[in-house]
């Protein structure tokens, strides 16, 4: 019989800083939530969406306070979306795993997963400081850069990264910090510096701000994207970023994916900061995305043990999760 073990706290330091127009981070708290059904043990882990409530301890709480049926699919109807149910759903996808002694792309009935092309963030700063880190992030050989943007002095930041990177392909986040920007004429003037793409340029819940707005780059809701549900409105938007903890797991994640699709919308998967545990099964989501952001890991100043190698800018397939060891 499947049973919740315990959910618990746990810390991990950034390295240097995360910055982003809302703040500056120095460590993550993640929630780790162990399931058991007799020998076998299965582990998940969510990071708390911190701009909706959330925290660490909170979703630790919702774990070790839920009675509801440890199933998967019961979980979406009996349990609200987030970091807590991610991390149970998580688990229990990898006790599954284990029990059917497969592994989680299999039991998904997915491809097996080939390495990614994962962005890596620039946090946000002074343009020198934002050239140095690109250039040190292009020599570690990332092809594609994510840059924090913060709605004043932007096109300065930009100038810089492509300067210190100049074949790297660039998207932007810009945090819902456009919101009362002329968002045509930002966008235009980052495509000109070899800008792909924009990520969350307006305010969660305000996105009638989009309509008949024509940018010239992709638009991509993340704040304002959260389950299947949000679709219906996000039809101003050109691409979606799907994560983990907001979509409460990853069963949720790959319904949110195929649907996505069906309707039109190009795919991006991002996640939050986190360890390999909370990475490995987005990277299952990913495979086949448009655009790639899983280095919530790589900006840490360690990681879990046989947490997912990178080798030329390519997350690598491990054996932490889901292997059905």
């Amino acid at each position: 019989m499947t049973r919740i073990i315990s959910a618990t706290v746990e810390r991990w330091p950034v390295a240097g800083a995360f910055i982003i127009s809302r703040g500056a981070k120095t460590s993550v708290d993640v929630v780790t939530c162990l399931v058991r059904d007799g020998d076998l043990t299965g582990r998940g882990e969510g990071t708390a969406i911190y701009y909706e409530g959330e925290t660490a301890e909170s979703c630790a709480a919702a774990i070790n306070a839920y009675d509801g049926p440890l199933e998967r699919h019961a979980l979406l109807e009996t349990m609200p979306r987030g970091a807590a149910r991610n991390a149970l759903d998580c688990a229990l996808w990898d006790l599954e795993a284990k029990k059917a002694a497969i592994p989680v792309w299999q039991l998904a009935g997915l491809a097996p997963p080939a390495p990614l092309p994962t962005a890596f963030t620039i946090s946000l700063n002074d343009p020198a400081r934002m050239e140095i880190d690109a250039r040190a992030a292009a020599d570690r050989g990332f092809a594609l850069l994510k840059c924090k943007l913060t709605g004043e002095g932007d096109l300065a930041r930009i100038a810089a990264v492509r300067a210190g990177a100049p074949n790297a392909r660039l998207i932007v986040d810009a945090n819902e910090s456009w919101h009362d920007l002329d968002i045509v004429a930002q966008a235009r003037a980052l495509s000109e510096l070899g800008v792909e793409m924009v990520e969350q340029p307006i305010l969660h819940g305000r996105e009638d701000r989009l309509a008949g707005i024509r940018a010239p780059l992709p638009l991509c809701a993340d704040e304002s994207c959260h389950t299947r549900a949000d679709l219906d409105r996000l039809g101003h938007f050109d691409a979606v970023n799907i994560k983990l903890d907001k979509a409460g797991g990853l069963t949720e994640a790959l319904a949110l994916a195929q649907e996505a699709r069906s309707r039109g919308f190009r795919i991006m998967v991002g996640c939050m900061l986190g360890t390999s545990l909370g990475i490995a099964p987005a990277a299952l989501v990913a495979q086949g995305a448009d655009w790639i952001d899983l280095d919530g890991a790589l900006l840490l100043a360690s990681d879990r043990d046989d947490g997912l190698a990178l080798r030329d800018g390519l997350l690598q397939p491990g054996a932490l999760w889901g292997t059905g060891q």
